[in-house]
């Protein structure tokens, strides 16, 4: 039955992404009427044909593609991290990831110059034209990097502060400390770098604009070896939540396949954080909803979560382009009120429940 329901599960995630991949091609500031009519008439004017392809194939698509792809990510995290700390309320920025990944993201826009990029502009960095935010394999790479380095930096800090992996309440704690410190730190750097703070504050809002093809293979990339890391490591997940006695008890090597989880989370976040920048509630929301229709391992768990979170990304996304259309909101705004709204709704039916208990 389980399993049924699992597999269920995993075509429900899959027909829906491919439904929201063709609603999120229709939805923009140009409106559909104006791509129909030069794909059905491409005779008509060769020029509005070209144009409307390359809005569909180099603007939309790779968008709503690399919308799935990061929300799968924070998904795939989101697991990991309730998992690995036997709390539901976790969520993949609780060791500070963000923060450090924001910093990473931070340096390496003061060290280019600034924030043109991200409008499309370019800059001079040693008189060679960069462009921060574009399409370059090696602009997406070294941004890729930095928010990598910044979250693997700020994971090491709590782990330090922490004394290891092995106490969950002092994690938790630290991860706290260092998010808020990493945090400050990106502040002071803005304010000694201000031609980076456009480029910062769509960064710190969250946005699927910047996303391209060079961007939706790399998260590919590093999702299948996420997944494939996270699925290895399942058994571990499997005995914590048990607890850390019985882990051991297992024969499981509890320490050092919780530090492969803990660099399965940075990764996982800090690939996501620098392509679309901060996106809330979506690795915290997506475990829950997956709970909410099925119990099992966490190997199934974390591929369902994933798949969970790709699809609330993407509807998301969607959303944020086509509710005030031609504008456009930040994704990582509506994803803040959106979650926020369910996560309030969490905590009052858990206190109603333990209420009734209680009774």
């Amino acid at each position: 039955m389980m399993q049924t329901r699992v597999w269920w599960l995993v075509w429900a995630g899959v027909l829906g992404a491919l439904a929201l991949a063709v609603l999120g091609i229709c939805v923009g500031s140009a409106g559909l009427e104006n791509l129909i009519t030069p794909l059905l008439n491409p005779a008509q004017d060769p020029s509005q044909t070209a144009m409307a392809q390359q809005i569909i194939w180099q603007i939309r698509l790779p968008r709503t593609l690399g919308a799935w792809a990061a929300g799968a990510l924070l998904g795939l995290a989101g697991a990991v991290a309730q998992g690995l700390f036997r709390n539901p309320l976790a969520d993949p920025y609780l060791l500070g990831s963000a923060s450090g990944a924001s910093l990473g993201v931070a340096l390496a826009l003061a060290a280019l110059g600034g924030g043109a990029g991200m409008l499309g502009g370019s800059m001079m960095n040693g008189g060679v034209a960069v462009s921060v935010f574009s399409s370059s394999l090696w602009v997406r790479l070294g941004l890729t990097g930095a928010a990598f380095l910044g979250a693997v930096f700020a994971v090491m800090l709590t782990l330090a502060l922490s004394r290891g992996v092995g106490h969950t309440l002092r994690l938790l704690l630290a991860g706290v400390v260092v998010g808020v410190v990493l945090g400050a730190m990106t502040h002071l750097v803005l304010l000694f770098s201000p031609e980076s703070l456009q480029a910062m504050q769509a960064f710190m809002l969250g946005s699927t604009a910047f996303v391209g093809w060079t961007s939706c293979v790399l998260m590919a990339g590093v999702w299948l070896a996420c997944v494939l890391a996270a699925w290895l490591l399942a058994r571990v997940l499997d005995g914590l939540s048990l607890g850390d006695a019985t882990a051991v008890s297992l024969g499981l090597p509890v320490a050092p396949m919780r530090a492969a989880l803990v660099a399965v989370l940075a990764l996982a976040t800090g690939t996501a954080v620098a392509q679309t920048g901060l996106i809330a509630f979506v690795g915290l929301a997506a475990p829950h909803l997956v709970r909410s229709v099925v119990k099992t391992t966490h190997a199934h768990l974390m591929l369902l979560s994933s798949l969970m979170g790709g699809v609330l990304l993407m509807a998301a996304d969607t959303l944020a382009r086509g509710l005030m259309a031609p504008q456009e909101l930040p994704v990582g705004m509506l994803t803040a009120v959106l979650g926020g709204g369910y996560l309030l709704w969490l905590m009052h039916r858990s206190s109603n429940l333990g209420g009734g208990r209680a009774a």
